[in-house]
């Protein structure tokens, strides 16, 4: 794999935080700028694979192939309607992945050892994780460079992230020192409601500099676009949250330096 590309996991234990939803769109923002991009579904609801146009029927092979059977990533990614965009997609085999994968002695290394023999090109790899802090997650984390966290503007978002933090820091310490969080985004905001503008006070006063200064709306299109199989940027550009997904992709970018490859 090339120096340069950059491998973000999505994560939060927390399910129903817009998590796959930022993973499609930041991918498809990513390949809208004109970066190849990979997105890697690791939640066996399948739903970011569902959401790309892929449908249940097309996924003969997943990323329980990749991770359990250890198919080269090249014969399971595949590219999607949207250009420079490719996907390596997931449904329920993956599920059972965690028991499977328990007497194998490199079980929290698979994906990274799967990352390493690709020559792809590849600009950017996003993993979409399962809203579980589980084995599927702990690889994607040991994998990855940085970790993106969507935050839910609601009561109690930030009692979950205390766990995922912690986390990140045992795989620090044990498999990846080098893993570093991207950032946290505030997602489904509605600046109407005082509980929003109170969630984010509180994101913003306790993890700082963490928290991006982009926030994603409650948007209907951003509802909308996964029953279509679309990302919002193609059910409706124009719409306030595409314009969200984008700004948030170049507040990324602006960031990132060339990062260090890891050694086996």
């Amino acid at each position: 794999m090339s120096e340069n590309t950059r491998i973000i996991a999505i994560a939060n234990q927390k399910g129903g935080v817009g998590k796959t939803t930022t993973a499609i769109n930041v991918a498809a923002a990513l390949a809208e700028k004109g970066s190849k991009t990979l997105l890697i579904d690791l939640d066996p609801q399948g739903n970011a694979s569902t959401g790309l146009g892929i449908e249940p029927e097309a996924r003969s092979l997943t990323t329980y192939d990749l991770l359990v059977e250890q198919m080269p990533l090249a014969e399971i990614a595949r590219p999607t309607a949207f250009d420079r965009l490719h996907i390596c997609p997931a449904n329920a085999d993956l599920s059972s992945a965690d028991m499977e994968l328990l007497s194998n002695e490199r079980r929290t290394f698979l994906l990274q050892d799967a990352l390493k023999d690709i020559d792809s090109g590849y600009d950017y790899i996003l993993i979409d994780c399962p809203p579980s802090l589980n084995l599927l997650t702990i690889n994607a984390l040991v994998a990855a460079d940085s970790v993106l966290v969507p935050l839910q503007a609601e009561f109690f978002a930030l009692e979950g992230l205390s766990q995922l933090m912690l986390t990140v820091r045992e795989v620090r310490q044990t498999a990846n020192p080098s893993l570093r969080i991207e950032g946290v985004v505030l997602t489904m905001y509605d600046k109407r409601n005082n509980l929003s503008q109170l969630v984010e006070n509180d994101a913003r006063q306790t993890l700082g500099e963490l928290v991006f200064a982009t926030i994603i709306p409650r948007n209907v299109r951003v509802s909308e676009a996964p029953s279509f199989s679309v990302p919002v940027l193609a059910y409706d550009s124009s719409s306030k949250g595409s314009e969200a997904y984008r700004a948030l992709v170049a507040e990324m970018t602006a960031s990132h330096r060339t990062p260090m490859r890891r050694s086996a």
